[in-house]
């Protein structure tokens, strides 16, 4: 049976005296158009304007603490770390590079001090082989700091991001869910040199300012990190997807099956090595008949038990999904992450089942009964 887990999340957000005063920590504050002019001094801490010029870098930075470290709250957690240092050193920013690459330094820098007391957070496909049996009970490993997704709409990654249709496809494919989970894999240098030239784009000589070491030593990590992604990471194939039309068509047809509890009809839409996960348990299968096998002894529920509503998480399609309980109120039960092959067909459904994640997903807490 599965279990949603609403266990106390550990570290949770910590909101500092000096950020809430500049007011540039609130993750569902609108982004206004800025002047970006000469940055003005003026205040009584020398960082009166600094609200106004960094608020816009929030999403951005969000999605940089993210990937460095793989979950949405302690991304959260960093941003504010990175702002309220970045307002308290403001004073003495001299300009010699752009407000945003400083800002980006910065985050870097609190990143690789956090990653040095935190263990990895992988899915369970980072743990060890399939399970070769759907049927035996299923394992829950609540020690683990497993590996979290993050809305669309707080990294820039949905469709109100950039106009330019080649940003906008950048930015979901730097935060898709296989490719967050395989950046886990690296030492966390190698997981920043990656990120600030691959992703980013930094020159060599930029990261090596970043780290304190010598380019030659960055384009070494560099060299090294993309050999292990190629090992850990996904494949081309893996990133291939239809038709947005064809797409919202089969997560339509996903989506009924699940609220009809249509075991053979769910099973049509995936690939025949469909890869399926649900931290926290450790279980994970490959192959559309073990995802059968496992909906219809482990999956709760029937016909019209569930309630599915759509959202987006890593610059992929995603689901909420909700269980009727007593009295016939549906409440949530797990956020399952989609990925799509070539073909049209589901390739790998990430189960998340940390109720939690609906509200920072902007998600109801519940639907009356029907």
């Amino acid at each position: 049976m599965w279990h949603s887990s609403r266990r106390a999340r550990a570290g949770g957000r910590r909101l500092s005296e000096g950020a809430a005063t500049v007011g540039v920590m609130s993750m569902n504050s609108q982004v206004t158009p800025v002047d970006l002019a000469a940055p003005d001094r003026s205040g009584p801490d020398g960082a009166a304007d600094f609200p106004r010029l960094a608020d816009p870098y929030r999403h951005e930075l969000l999605a940089h603490c993210y990937r460095m470290v793989g979950s949405l709250h302690d991304a959260e957690d960093l941003v504010q770390e990175t702002y309220l240092r970045a307002w308290r050193g403001y004073a003495g920013f001299e300009g010699r590079s752009s407000l945003r690459t400083w800002l980006y330094r910065i985050a870097t820098t609190v990143c690789l001090t956090a990653l040095g007391r935190r263990a990895r957070r992988p899915l369970p496909t980072g743990l060890g082989q399939p399970g070769s049996d759907a049927a035996d009970p299923l394992v829950e490993r609540a020690e683990l700091p497993w590996l979290e997704p993050v809305p669309d709409a707080l990294v820039g990654a949905g469709s109100g991001g950039p106009a330019d249709p080649a940003s906008v496809v950048t930015e979901r494919e730097s935060v898709r869910l296989a490719l967050v989970a395989a950046l886990q894999h690296l030492p966390p240098r190698q997981r920043a040199v990656l990120i600030l030239r691959d992703v980013l784009k930094w020159r060599a000589a930029e990261v090596a300012d970043l780290l304190d070491t010598s380019t030659a030593a960055v384009n070494s990590a560099l060299q090294r990190a993309r050999g292990h992604l190629a090992v850990v990471g996904p494949t081309e194939d893996g990133t291939a997807e239809p038709s947005a039309a064809r797409q919202r068509e089969q997560i339509d047809r996903y989506a009924a099956a699940f609220e009809r509890k249509d075991v053979a009809g769910i099973v049509r839409l995936l690939t025949d090595d469909v890869v399926w996960e649900m931290p926290p348990y450790a279980n994970w299968y490959r192959g559309s008949d073990q995802v059968a096998t496992h909906l219809r002894d482990r999956c709760p529920g029937g016909p019209g038990d569930f309630w599915v509503l759509r959202t987006a998480a890593n610059g992929q399609p995603a689901l909420a999904l909700y269980l009727r309980g007593p009295g016939g109120a549906y409440r949530p039960f797990l956020l399952q992450v989609l990925a799509f092959s070539g073909s049209g067909r589901i390739s790998r459904v990430v189960n998340f089942m940390d109720v939690r994640l609906f509200a920072a997903f902007g998600l109801p807490e519940e639907r009356p009964p029907r």
